[in-house]
């Protein structure tokens, strides 16, 4: 159930970049948590207004989300996919880019009705 849910200053591309975007995001988050693709969700808000280093020039947030938990090598090896991906993709200067991770408990994300609880 890994999620990506990038927010972002820059402008949205266009419908077919954006769709590449979020299709190497995907590829690259089910590759680093070693989930199914199938389970993997992405989603990109652009055109936020946001701030960062009391700078408004062009940055992005990325959060992933995944049940289970993430060892320090895969945020490590995420981070830099991520980073890589999303700075080609909406041309963001790699400093300006954060990425957050968080383990979330089974009993605290659903799918079709039901938690990931066992």
């Amino acid at each position: 159930m890994p999620l990506v849910a990038v927010t972002t200053s820059a402008p949205a591309p266009d419908a077919e970049p954006t769709q590449t975007l979020l299709s190497h995001l995907s590829a690259a988050l089910a590759e680093g948590t070693g989930k199914p693709e199938s389970y993997v969700m992405t989603s990109l808000q652009a055109g936020v207004s946001m701030s960062f280093g009391g700078s408004f020039e062009p940055a992005c947030l990325a959060q992933v989300h995944s049940v289970g938990t993430l060892t320090p090598e895969q945020t490590s090896a995420l981070s830099e996919r991520l980073n890589a991906i999303l700075c080609a993709g909406l041309g963001v200067d790699p400093a300006r880019v954060y990425v957050g991770f968080n383990d979330v408990e089974r009993h605290m994300w659903a799918m079709a009705g039901k938690t990931f609880q066992r």
